[in-house]
């Protein structure tokens, strides 16, 4: 892997500490974008619950949640149960008023970085979105290891984030984050020994803003399915 890119956790931390438990806040000024982006990720969803051997919806992941946005707007409505991970204190003591009337199918909610999150049950979804940024290389491998290691049967981690069109990683000073490239989200999904089963790039969002693609992964289950993987581009 290619170090830690230039982040520290600590400035993050500091960082988030100073943002407001709103949508607006935790969507960095941008929170026009959110119905679009609820829309896009609820067609990723539905299409991956229309595969061969499509993921249960017992039980979802909702990792760096902030104030439960996806929480409440993509997961919920489909799963028995969403736990959620989430560093930020303000954000987590948010989280039930924000979900409202389905804060009864809300599961744990643990604060806690995701590079120190370990899971201890098995997840039909993980996701993650606009928060691996925030992770070294070496800890985007482990965590999505671990994640992996959490995945019940047919289980799918699906990210969502920023994608540069340079080619380069682009690193953000002021909260400590990086944009990569593609190549550098498949380098790192296959050090992880995942396959993408499903890609998309998330549209209508103004002009300006990175392209945001959307990953569905599972496990590799020998040496040379990575080669051999079948990845669906049907956009959604």
């Amino acid at each position: 892997m290619s170090g830690n890119n230039g982040i520290c956790y600590e400035k993050s931390l500091e960082y988030w500490a100073d943002v407001p438990p709103t949508v607006d806040g935790v969507l960095g000024g941008f929170g026009y974008i959110s119905q679009e982006d609820i829309h896009g990720s609820l067609l990723f969803l539905k299409a991956l619950f229309s595969l061969e051997h499509p993921p249960a919806s017992r039980t979802a992941l909702d990792c760096g949640a902030g104030i439960g946005r996806i929480t409440k707007y993509v997961l919920l409505p489909y799963f028995g149960t969403v736990d959620i991970i989430e560093p930020d204190e303000k954000f987590i003591k948010a989280i039930p008023e924000f979900v409202g009337e389905n804060r009864t199918k809300l599961g744990s909610l643990y604060r806690e970085s995701l590079q120190e999150f370990s899971p201890d049950k098995k997840y039909d979804l993980i996701w993650n979105q606009w928060v691996l940024g925030y992770l070294t290389d070496d800890d985007f491998v482990s965590y999505l290891v671990r994640c992996k290691n959490s995945l019940a049967e047919n289980g799918v981690i699906v990210i969502k984030e920023n994608v540069t069109s340079s080619g380069k990683v682009e690193k953000d000073e002021v909260d400590s984050s990086v944009t990569r490239p593609l190549k550098q989200f498949l380098k790192l999904f296959k050090a992880a020994k995942l396959k993408r089963i499903k890609q998309s790039i998330q549209t209508n969002f103004p002009n300006g803003l990175y392209p945001v693609y959307m990953f569905a992964l599972v496990p590799i289950t020998n040496d040379t399915s990575y080669e051999k993987e079948m990845l669906d581009t049907t956009p959604v």
